[in-house]
């Protein structure tokens, strides 16, 4: 499969103008947390620490990964490489985020006139499952998903807003910051637990359909024109007459992806759920288990 790939070009297969972007982001959380936090909130405060800086350069990793490096390629050819796209760039990337940016920083971010009571109404728990899991289900829905391979404004405008809602997903069990972290160890636990649940629903339509749902991986036109959002259209034309279909870069047919596709996105998504389920619990358990009991109290005599 590599080398069939390496028809698309470097650009195609790279992205260089997104891994200068990522760099830039790097190199701006090193400056703001290091050498000028000063003036940005961090007046006495410490870098951050080692822990924290490798969820947001690991972070950076990943998204590169997923949405520069050779996969973004293959989400355009394979659901399945799609899928490992999505479980990625929406369920594990906010993590490492939220992580590695230093309280006192997301304090500045949040502190803004529009920002703040925005983000704690969203935040809501109830409201925050409801925003994104609708959000990726409705994406997900054959007439929205194909829409959005149609054209770059379209899926860079729908990649962005689930992305938002992504991360606040995660704001009332992640926020390091104490006024929005308003649930109780337990509330917690079935927080993730119904964010599992309303996930499923996306997960078992790709999985249990018996026909390829999406145009965007089956018929030539729209096939070509998802092609389109990664692939410079200098060197798709001169590829016309020599790519026949997705099925030429993929030894699985058509739904074979498909169901593999919506396999590895619940799998995926349910090792990420598990583990943050683990640290919740054991902290609330071992938080449980330190509570020392009253004596009780000894009768006069």
């Amino acid at each position: 499969m590599w080398l069939e790939l390496q028809i698309f070009g470097f650009r195609a297969l790279w992205s260089p103008y997104y891994l200068l972007f990522v760099a830039g982001l790097a190199l701006l959380y090193y400056l703001i947390t290091g050498p000028y936090r000063h003036k940005f909130g961090g007046m006495g405060q410490e870098k951050p620490a080692g822990k924290q800086q490798f969820f947001f350069y690991g972070g950076l990793l990943l998204l590169y990964a997923v949405k520069g490096a050779p996969v973004d390629l293959l989400s355009h050819i394979m659901l399945t490489a799609h899928m490992i796209q999505m479980a990625i760039y929406y369920i594990v990337f906010p993590i490492f985020i939220i992580k590695g940016i230093p309280a006192w920083l997301w304090e500045k971010i949040v502190d803004q006139p529009v920002v703040k009571p925005v983000l704690k109404f969203l935040s809501i728990p109830l409201i925050s499952l409801l925003l994104f899991n609708t959000l990726f289900s409705l994406y997900h829905l054959p007439v929205v998903f194909d829409f959005a391979k149609s054209s770059q404004m379209a899926h860079s405008s729908i990649s962005v807003v689930i992305l938002v809602a992504a991360f606040i997903v995660w704001w009332p069990i992640l926020s390091p910051l104490k006024e929005f972290d308003r649930m109780a160890s337990l509330g917690k636990i079935f927080y993730i637990f119904a964010n599992s649940v309303l996930i499923t629903p996306a997960c078992v339509l790709i999985i249990f359909a018996d026909t390829p749902v999406y145009a965007a991986y089956t018929q030539d036109g729209a096939w070509l024109q998802a092609l389109a959002l990664c692939v410079p259209s200098g060197v798709l034309q001169g590829l016309n007459a020599v790519i026949s279909g997705p099925e030429m870069f993929s030894p699985m047919s058509t739904l074979e992806d498909q169901q593999l596709g919506g396999i590895i996105m619940k799998i995926m998504q349910e090792i990420t759920y598990g583990i943050i389920l683990a640290r919740v619990f054991f902290k609330w358990f071992t938080s449980e288990s330190l509570r020392v009991d009253p004596l009780p109290a000894t009768p006069n005599e």
